[in-house]
């Protein structure tokens, strides 16, 4: 099967106006350049319109998120009676639910939506508007899977936002491939075992909890386990990888080639790992050379290690980090 193949099957839920359809409220789209262009041969996006999917109209009034007796509803800008909440919300939770067994890998959503927006959307109340609603068919799709990557379109702008977005949801979509549909400790352990590295980049404290989770997993029934470790795997790499933390992976990697290297070869090491560290250099430049030394000094673990291409190359991920 090619790599290709494997990457179309990544199904990725997205707001079908992000993907260019024409389901606004004035009937026009939010056309991702990124999503189009550099994610879309690597996915296989899911289009809802929550709007639509509810039974408003193309064109249609704006709606807003509006403070109701200690509950949010979803109401006509211009004439509040008319009150939308009951069938945005009844289309929510069916379509969620039904999205929820195709084991989705990561969901975008249009920003500022008072049904898709994730966070700091606009709640009116008597007086005033705060940005601190969510939208309600992203809420429920956030409450109905914790652990699904959920990101917004205009925060992909960001290249640390974007490059950890796009790893979470290859991790999730490998985690799926590896333990099947007859999940085992085996497969488990060894899914776990590639994903150390990573963990440790992306939150220490998660990457011994985890650790400590996987060597108690006879506690648990499997099916139990899988949810849970799903869950607590995807929280821990919603955390950025930070600088900090790379350069300690970075120097952990380093540690495997001290009988390898000469003199020389080690003072290079240390020096392009530093100025990763200090920002001279992007994450790419220590990377690399790491690969390079592990192709002519092969390590078995190391090999195995995601952090190493979390993604395909083509993406162009780490050029910014």
């Amino acid at each position: 099967m090619s790599n290709d193949k494997i990457s179309r099957e990544i199904k990725v839920g997205i707001s079908s106006c992000v993907l260019g359809d024409k389901v606004r409220f004035d009937g026009g789209h939010k056309l991702s350049r990124f999503v189009t262009k550099e994610l879309s041969p690597h996915f296989s996006f899911v289009p809802v319109c929550p709007e639509v999917g509810a039974g408003l109209p193309v064109p249609r009034p704006t709606i807003r998120l509006v403070k109701k007796e200690q509950q949010i509803a979803v109401v006509e800008t211009k004439d509040q009676s008319n009150d939308h909440t009951q069938a945005i919300e009844a289309f929510s939770k069916k379509k969620v639910e039904a999205l929820a067994e195709q084991q989705l890998c990561g969901y975008i959503v249009c920003a500022k939506s008072p049904t898709c927006g994730m966070e700091r959307v606009k709640v009116y109340g008597q007086h005033n508007a705060e940005k601190e609603g969510v939208g309600i068919y992203t809420r429920e799709l956030m409450t109905r899977m914790p652990w699904l990557p959920v990101e917004e379109d205009g925060r992909l702008n960001d290249p640390v936002l974007k490059e950890n977005f796009v790893t979470r949801v290859y991790c999730l979509n490998d985690f799926y491939q590896s333990i099947g549909d007859e999940p085992t400790r085996d497969k488990i352990v060894k899914f776990h075992s590639r994903y150390k590295l990573t963990l440790m980049a992306h939150h220490p404290l998660a990457y011994r909890k985890l650790g400590r989770l996987v060597a108690g997993i006879s506690n648990y029934s499997i099916d139990e386990f899988v949810v849970e470790y799903r869950t607590q795997l995807m929280q821990a790499l919603a955390n950025r990888a930070s600088r900090k933390n790379n350069t300690n992976v970075l120097m952990h990697l380093q540690g495997y080639f001290k009988r390898s290297l000469n003199k020389q070869d080690k003072a290079e090491l240390r020096k392009v790992i530093d100025d990763y560290r200090t920002g001279l250099l992007p994450l790419l430049a220590p990377l690399t050379l790491i690969k390079h030394y592990l192709a002519i000094y092969p390590d078995a673990y190391l090999a195995t290690q995601r952090y190493l291409e979390p993604y395909p190359q083509e993406l162009r991920l780490r050029y910014a980090l």
